[in-house]
């Protein structure tokens, strides 16, 4: 761990702060699209808008870098996210929103491809794990200090847009003047995604439905919390949650993934993140609960994604994981986008704010329907012959699949050489 901190620690404060910068923003439109007076409706497109530019900034982002390199685009798209940040407040207008959240969710995907790709430059074959942990540790923690620098000015006011701006400027300070070689960039051509789902069909089914859980939580929890009449510090609070949930429950239920059937355990996780969804449905006007809700849903769909992954690899040979990589976040991204708008819709209806809840508890219990389905038809896997879970961070691109799922190759083939 301290060798990953020596060789990258600029590389982890520089992602720090531009998930700080992100976690912000993300939260501070739903809270300032209320004051706005934007209605429900309009705000779940001007969330969507963002999934719909982070899944072309991923497929369009290895591209760019082969042209022009590494520092260039990092430089150039931080400079965007700073600029878009600005203009927020300049212009409250839904439109202008949404083809803001378009062009940083593309800057902000590409951000992360560059990073994740001098991330694995840093990272040795002893410490990849490590490096994967900690990176995920870090994008997690920006987010939830995030919430906090919320309390540090009024939302109606600019202030709150100037600091996540300034925070993305000087993110990219530490990482441009401490990173110097270069790291090679090789891109892999997706497999298809009718073979991705003849291989598993789970592994599909349950990416596409977590991009649905991920996106509102990300995009509509803090519009929730508007809408739900919370306070500022209260929707603060009730956002970091779902994210402090992701970080002391995934390495539990990676340790247990890693010993039983993982289609079983994928039923049982999505079954107490519906439960935590109904529980945030039905005592939702209870503050305590409320963040007891979401620290379980996001406890349990964090893990699920890093679950799925590893589902889906233990029917892959190991040449075609890199492949697969980006056939799973695309069929994410494309449940992302649908997402917010879902929520949006049932939010405006009858539901009001607990459509909310009800959306992600509807997407829980399908998930594990199909998973309980699976389990009786697919093919089962001898538990000492999967290969290890390894946990990420559903904002991750598919460099940092294909760092998790090296690793994963690694230890499985330490494994076999020690058996």
């Amino acid at each position: 761990m301290i060798s990953v901190l020596s060789s990258a620690w600029a590389l982890l404060l520089g992602m720090c702060l531009l998930m700080v910068g992100n976690g912000m923003q993300g939260t501070l439109l739903g809270i300032r699209g209320g004051i706005e007076g934007f209605d429900t409706m309009m705000m779940s497109i001007v969330m969507s808008a963002y999934f719909v530019g982070f899944l072309g900034g991923s497929r369009m982002a290895p591209g760019m870098i082969k042209r022009v390199g590494h520092v260039r685009v990092f430089a150039a798209l931080a400079s965007l996210i700073s600029a878009v940040m600005i203009l927020y407040p300049t212009f409250p207008n839904v439109i202008v929103w949404s083809l803001g959240r378009v062009l940083i969710g593309f800057c902000f995907s590409a951000v992360y491809v560059t990073a994740e790709s001098w991330l694995n430059n840093a990272a040795t074959n002893e410490n990849r794990g490590q490096a994967l942990s900690l990176y995920m540790i870090v994008q997690t923690l920006g987010i939830v200090i995030a919430q906090a620098l919320l309390l540090t000015a009024d939302p109606s006011g600019f202030v709150l847009f100037v600091i996540p701006s300034v925070l993305v400027s000087i993110a990219v300070t530490p990482i441009l003047l401490s990173i110097s070689p270069t790291p090679a960039f090789d891109t892999t051509k997706p497999m298809s995604l009718r073979e991705l789902l003849n291989f598993s069909p789970l592994g599909c089914v349950g990416m596409f439905l977590l991009g649905g859980v991920f996106s509102a939580q990300f995009g509509m929890a803090s519009v929730y919390g508007a809408e739900a009449g919370l306070s500022v510090a209260q929707i603060s609070m009730f956002v970091a949650m779902f994210f402090v949930g992701a970080v002391v429950l995934q390495y539990p239920i990676g340790y247990i993934s890693d010993r039983m059937d993982r289609r079983y355990l994928i039923i049982a996780v999505s079954l107490i993140g519906a439960a935590g969804s109904f529980l945030g449905m039905a005592q939702g006007h209870i503050f305590t609960t409320l963040l007891v809700s979401a620290f379980v849903v996001g406890g349990m769909s964090n893990p699920l994604y890093s679950l799925l992954i590893a589902h889906t690899n233990d029917f892959l040979q190991h040449e075609d994981m890199a492949a697969a990589s980006g056939g799973l976040i695309f069929i994410n991204g494309l449940g992302a986008i649908l997402g917010p708008i879902v929520t949006g819709w049932m939010m405006g209806t009858a539901l009001g704010p607990g459509g909310f809840y009800l959306f992600t508890g509807i997407l829980f219990v399908m998930l594990a329907g199909y998973a309980a389905y699976r389990s009786t038809v697919g093919a089962t896997i001898a538990v000492e012959d999967t290969g290890s879970y390894v946990p990420i961070s559903p904002a991750a691109t598919s460099v940092a699949l294909g760092i998790a799922q090296e690793y994963a190759i690694e230890s499985e083939l330490e494994a076999e050489a020690e058996g």
